[in-house]
């Protein structure tokens, strides 16, 4: 029923909510039950559910998925109804009546034509709504593609470009575009078609692999044993291989089609889901879910097979629950909800991680457990790649790979250890950087869930955050790039997908087809890149809070961290910088840290200068860095300040005076001069100010130091 974008599945099956799982469902459904249905259609496109009656069709959305979402409706004709579609702008309802006839509904002017097939050669298989530039709906049929594009003058179909070929059944998504067309006798031909905004690129005619029965008998492929499915990204075929028990994988390419290798499968239905580019595989009989994250060329699954879980069902004593819904007309109703049986006969899987309940009128959502899956590998910097590639629980990701980095080095595990996983999540956020997932993370949470979010601009914030560690030092890190009309395209896409040309089949002049694929749940998405100063107000800060005496290890780990991110060439704020200072001093390695700051390993700033000037209060030699730093940095004011405090007031003014420099109170000079209990260094800097400030001797500042130099002189002399 839900033709080549789903899979029907059977068995029965049921999971504890205390069973450890990682992939899960949670309970409430959306429930989309309605009586006198013909069935339940999936419009992949639209992302809609549509449940058509004798006189009306209902629709959920399921983009945003919200359980308790309300259906929409619109009139319909009686008639039999073999699929169901809304077109891309939602204005003309389109009904397949027969093998033969497809009856469209205009929802503005409300008139209704039908177009029909030869129903002496040929009969439709289906037919879809795509963005292709020069046509708008493709019949599939025996006989090949039918390419219509709808003419709103004469509110009729009007035939683009036919392709003719034998086809016995085809598979479609509209994530990838790209619809395979079956043919020969064992349905192991298959010819295929991308129809997207570029344009139409037909691939090469290929064959899959199919294993020989022990009779010798010839297996014929089923439309069901064929998952289109798109990860990171890319296109890719997954076919179910029952006689060898294999999972087989292809890529597509324009100019080719690539074998990926096989997966290993214990059942004998199999069902594919697809959660934020993480491959599911159901084994049906056994009751199992095995992960496989194809982003590396391994085919190693993610961890060991377990069952899928059901979350959050309140189960009673008699197994069933009672609650209240609202129906359209928003009056309550209440209905009896039996605990759901897990990979049950009526579940159907819905690309790429919907499963509907056809009997039951329910849609489950299909969801990652990132932090069961983290926890089951000892792998550290495995799962950092893991969660960093995360983008649908973006900011649990993230969590998780903080706590997991500030983990490992509370348990003093060995640097390299800690050292890889920094360059993991350094590596990540430098290219979240450059590919602009970073900025999108940034301007999404501050974005409402408006379509205004996807206008482009040239001018764009790459980092504006504010984070203030636990001793109350802040760092701002907020700076703008121009980004040229590549980058931006990386950044933004519109509301559909589009195609993107990457790269080229290894031994091939062809590009991959790959589709960029952000639908309206992904628009709102949170970058999981980890910013240096994230690592520092949530790894290295704490840790230094819990770890006592252990400085030099922490050290170790920072002089790491900083390696890293030059090799990136990411800036280290001063945070982390000061931090290493404070490290050095508290275990007296005062050699250690003037090396550190000769050699630029420890980088110039105030924040350090002034963390040295302090820490230098044990030692003159570090006193005297900060100092120098200061100047380095051409901090005139806090230089002099610094000088001043340590009884260089000479220096001080000759500094002030070489340097040009402005706003310095006479009074700051001869308070300190004072305060030493020197006549001459008093004499000194009064003899400096009249000198070389015009006006001086005429403010009340010389009068008053004037008079308290007379005194002490006098006294001395007496």
């Amino acid at each position: 029923m839900f033709g080549e974008a789903s899979t029907s599945l059977s068995s029965a099956g049921s999971g504890g909510s205390g069973a450890l799982s990682h992939v899960f469902i949670k309970y409430p459904p959306m429930r989309c039950d309605t009586p006198g249905s013909k069935g339940m259609f999936y419009d992949d496109a639209n992302k809609l559910l549509l449940s058509p009656t004798a006189d009306q069709v209902l629709s959920w959305k399921v983009a945003p998925f919200i359980p308790n979402a309300m259906p929409s409706s619109d009139p319909i004709a009686e008639g039999p109804v073999l699929s169901i579609r809304y077109s891309l702008d939602g204005k003309i309802l389109a009904v397949q009546r027969s093998s033969h006839e497809i009856q469209f509904w205009n929802k503005e002017t409300r008139e209704t034509f039908s177009q029909r097939c030869r129903p002496e050669s040929e009969s439709i298989l289906g037919f879809f709504w795509t963005d292709c530039l020069n046509c708008d709906i493709v019949y599939v049929k025996t006989s090949g593609l039918d390419l219509f594009s709808y003419d709103p003058e004469i509110r009729r179909l009007r035939l683009v470009e036919s392709k003719r070929l034998n086809v016995t059944w085809y598979r479609y998504t509209h994530e990838s575009r790209l619809v395979l067309l079956a043919s020969g006798s064992q349905c192991k031909t298959f010819t295929g078609f991308q129809l997207s905004s570029a344009g139409v690129v037909r691939l090469p005619k290929f064959e899959m692999m199919m294993a020989k029965s022990e009779a010798n008998n010839k297996p014929v492929l089923a439309a069901e044993d064929i998952h289109i499915i798109t990860v990171y990204g890319r296109i890719y075929c997954l076919q179910v291989d029952t006689v060898a028990m294999l999972l087989h994988s292809y890529r597509f390419y324009r100019d080719a089609v690539v074998p990926q290798g096989s997966l290993p499968i214990y059942s004998s239905k199999i069902a594919v889901s697809v959660v934020d580019s993480v491959l599911l595989v159901h084994q049906v009989d056994a009751k199992v879910v095995i992960l496989y994250d194809i982003f590396a060329d391994s085919r190693a699954p993610i961890s060991a097979p377990l069952p899928l879980l059901l979350r959050d069902y309140p189960r009673l004593q008699n197994g069933t629950l009672r609650l209240a819904y609202k129906d359209a007309s928003m009056e309550a109703k209440e209905v009896n909800i039996q605990e759901p049986v897990l990979y049950g006969d009526a579940w159907t899987f819905l690309v790429p991680d919907l499963i509907c309940d056809t009997v039951n009128g329910l849609l489950w959502k299909v969801h990652l457990d990132l932090e069961a899956i983290s926890a089951s590998s000892s792998e550290v910097s495995s799962v950092l790649e893991f969660l960093q590639r995360r983008k649908l629980e973006a900011m649990k990701a993230k969590q998780l790979c903080l706590a997991i980095t500030r983990t490992i080095i509370l348990e003093h595990r060995p640097v390299s250890i800690v050292s890889k996983a920094l360059d993991v999540l350094i590596t990540s956020y430098s290219r979240a950087l450059k590919n602009g997932s970073y900025l999108k993370g940034i301007k999404s949470d501050k974005a409402s869930a408006s379509s205004d979010s996807h206008n482009r601009s040239s001018r764009i914030p790459v980092d504006e955050s504010f984070d203030a560690g636990p001793r109350g030092k802040s760092v701002r890190t907020e700076f703008y790039t121009e980004v040229g009309p590549a980058v931006q395209s990386s950044i933004y896409s519109s509301s559909d997908s589009e195609v993107e040309e990457l790269s080229h089949v290894p031994g091939s002049s062809g590009a991959p087809l790959d589709a960029n694929v952000p639908d309206q749940e992904e628009s709102q998405i949170s970058s999981s890149a980890i910013s240096p100063d994230d690592i520092y107000c949530h790894v290295f800060a704490p840790v230094d809070d819990e770890m006592a005496g252990d400085h030099a290890y922490l050290v170790a780990i920072l002089v790491e961290f900083i390696r890293s991110a030059c090799l990136e060439r990411i800036k280290v704020y001063p945070n982390i910088h000061v931090l290493m200072v404070q490290l050095l001093v508290r275990s007296d390695r005062y050699a250690e840290l003037g090396s550190f700051v000769i050699n630029k390993i420890i980088e110039p700033s105030k924040e350090v200068a002034y963390q040295l000037l302090e820490s230098g209060r044990q030692n003159s030699h570090t006193r005297k860095l900060g100092i120098d730093m200061l100047r380095q940095l051409a901090l005139h004011h806090d230089y002099i300040l610094s000088l001043v405090q340590d009884g260089y007031y000479l220096e001080a003014l000759r500094y002030a005076r070489k340097q040009k420099v402005t706003g310095i109170r006479p009074s700051l000079f001869l308070e300190a001069a004072y305060s030493s209990n020197e006549p001459q260094y008093l004499a000194a800097v009064l003899r400096f100010f009249s000198d070389f400030t015009p006006g001086f001797k005429s403010t009340a500042d010389n009068a008053t130091y004037c008079h308290i130099l007379s005194d002490t002189t006098t006294s001395i002399a007496a």
